[in-house]
């Protein structure tokens, strides 16, 4: 009839021990999460039935217990359930879905988040599923519940869902069934009830999670004329209550497992810089990929720190672990290393000093890998140091790609460990990649052969960008195989050329500033930027007079031609200077004034060594 209850197995296996009314030549079949029991000579037939509903039990709350993601707890649910112990189950969830960590209230609406064994939706229309798409079991499944259902205050369906009485079931067409026709018409609709047939058997369960109700079970089965299978009795109805249980239960801890983890990655990503700055004479492009909703939230990061002298500190790193303590950590050690690359200390020495604060937060918990690379786009080199972390591709001009080999260390956090420093060329025309351990190490493939596919692939593949770059990386990956989260950060060399650098030392004395004065000013004919000539010279003499003043050693003075021309005045003082007011009589203090009204950027960055005071211009348009 096919108005009737649409199920895909003529002869679903009963609850174990539940006797069926089958012809004797008919052996009833095993299902997949009971096996066919043993019986022992002399063993009574009533002990032989409750070990193997106990066993059942067992078996299916360790199924519906064995994920956290909603989904798959979902899905496990409807298949311990059918055909076991019903021809169909359906799974109805508060909509919206609840902060389960606080009490949610009254439970306005629902909506069908899962359904195996029948067709039957929201006021009785299809749920749109495939026929042709079928559980292991050979039952249908779906997800898509239509729109939601009103809870109204006092009706049966609040009743079912707000009852602590024990469920009962109830056979349709019967007089004692008139309040689960209510239920069922509140859900269904009146077309939706129609569909099942006088004499069908229904469960309605409540799932309830730690602090409220989530949801309600609906358990069907069909007439006993049609599958030889009793209506529901007193023990499948305490068996069902059992796993309704333990499946509210299960959903409530996939709820708590969902808000945890997308907490923790709103945390992480809100840590992570969104744009990175592009510094000149290299481009700069990152990538951050979560893993799977499956897994937890890790500590992986990037981060790009702009150096004096138009040098970069490239920076990739992974905690270890996958915990919101993680995310909290990666931002913390972040923060770190770019205090310690404004510093402008060597690579090996910004390892050393957050392997001291890792130790400071907990060297249990919070061990960390890192590379800390620094480019020189004026000199053309890179200078990397390692700790625990999967080494780099450097990519030549030629196009040949290499993983460089660096004394990998151990990871921040360990404490005693000696990082090293290795300098490499970086020419034009060659690029670096930085990424994590994700990227290269999956379920299905050890890291030493990521490691050599991404390097094959980065070579034979025709990129220009770092985004290209980072884009390839990512092709290695296999689809769906991802538990771990992805950082990268891609970087293209293209140097800064020395005709376009002047670069001097001078020694504090008195008439050092008219020298920089005069070197400023010849550099800039030299460059065609006459138009700039009296403003930098203005500049210049301010902060140079400003560091004789305060230098024991050697003074840096240094210009540099790109889109725009940039200045930087070093000295070995480490007080950076401030603005300050000025009254009319004042004699002093008026230089960084100067400098602010003349510049379009300005600012001081202090060393390991020292410190230094920079400023900007754009360039007259036309040169």
């Amino acid at each position: 009839m096919r108005d009737q209850l649409k199920t895909e197995a003529e002869q679903p296996p009963a609850v174990p021990g539940q006797r069926r009314q089958v012809p004797a030549a008919t052996p009833a079949p095993a299902t997949a999460l009971t096996p066919a029991p043993v019986r022992r000579a002399g063993a009574r037939p009533e002990r032989t039935e409750m070990a193997d509903r106990l066993a059942y039990l067992d078996s299916a709350t360790r199924r519906i217990n064995s994920a956290l993601d909603l989904a798959a707890t979902l899905r496990n649910i409807g298949r311990v359930l059918v055909p076991t112990l019903a021809d169909a189950a359906v799974v109805h969830l508060r909509d919206p879905l609840p902060n389960v960590e606080r009490e949610p209230g009254f439970p306005e609406e629902l909506r069908i988040h899962h359904s195996t064994g029948t067709r039957i939706g929201r006021r009785g229309r299809p749920s749109g599923m495939d026929d042709r798409r079928r559980s292991r079991y050979g039952a249908r499944s779906t997800a898509d519940g239509g729109p939601a259902t009103p809870v109204t205050r006092g009706g049966a369906l609040a009743h079912a869902l707000l009852s602590r009485r024990p469920a009962e079931a109830a056979v349709l067409g019967t007089p004692a069934a008139e309040r689960a026709e209510t239920l069922l018409r509140e859900l269904y609709g009146t077309r939706g009830v129609a569909r099942l047939a006088a004499g069908t058997s229904v469960l309605a369960l409540p799932l309830r999670g730690r602090k409220a109700v989530l949801g309600l079970l609906i358990l069907i089965r069909r007439p006993p004329e049609r599958t030889g299978r009793p209506v529901f009795d007193a023990a499948d109805t305490a068996t069902a209550a059992h796993l309704a249980t333990q499946a509210g239960l299960a959903v409530d801890t996939a709820l708590r497992y969902a808000r945890e983890w997308e907490i923790a990655n709103e945390l992480q990503r809100s840590m992570l810089p969104l744009r990175l700055p592009q510094s000149h004479g290299v481009r700069i492009a990152q990538r951050y990929l979560p893993g799977e909703r499956g897994a937890q939230v890790g500590g992986d990061w990037y981060d790009a720190v702009p150096l004096p002298g138009n040098r970069v500190a490239l920076i990739v790193g992974d905690v270890m672990g996958h915990s919101l303590t993680s995310a909290a950590i990666m931002g913390q050690l972040r923060t770190s290393a770019q205090t310690l690359a404004a510093l402008d200390l060597p690579p090996h020495e910004v390892l050393y000093h957050l392997d001291e604060q890792a130790q400071r937060l907990g060297r249990e918990q919070h061990l960390a890998t890192c590379v800390y690379a620094v480019y020189d786009p004026i000199a053309n080199r890179v200078v990397m140091a390692n700790a625990g972390h999967v080494p780099p591709v450097l990519v030549r001009p030629d196009g040949t790609a290499e993983l460089v080999e660096l004394d990998s260390g151990a990871p921040i956090g360990v404490g005693g460990v000696d990082f090293n420093s290795v300098e490499l060329p970086a020419p034009p025309g060659s690029a670096l990649l930085l990424f994590t351990d994700g990227l290269v190490e999956t379920r299905t493939r050890p890291i030493s052969d990521g490691l050599e596919v991404l390097r094959a692939r980065i070579a034979a593949a025709r990129w220009q960008s770092p985004e290209q770059l980072c884009q390839e990386a990512l092709r290695i990956l296999p689809p769906g195989d991802r538990g771990d989260d992805i950082a990268l950060l891609g970087a293209c060399f293209d140097g800064i050329p020395a005709g376009d650098v002047a670069h001097w030392y001078l020694q504090p004395r008195n008439e050092t500033p008219g020298r920089a004065r005069r070197l400023a000013a010849h550099t800039l004919r030299r460059w065609g930027l006459d138009e700039l000539s009296e403003a930098t010279e203005l500049m210049v003499s301010e902060l140079v007079t400003n560091a004789v003043q305060h230098a024991t050693r050697p003074v840096t003075l240094s210009l540099v031609r790109t889109t725009r021309l940039r200045c930087e005045v070093g000295d070995d003082s480490p007080l950076l200077p401030r603005p300050r007011r000025t009254g009319p009589e004042d004699e002093r203090g008026r230089g960084l004034q100067i400098v602010a009204r003349c510049a379009d950027r300005w600012g001081a960055t202090r060393l390991g060594t020292g410190k230094v005071v920079w400023f900007e211009q754009r360039l007259p348009a036309g040169t």
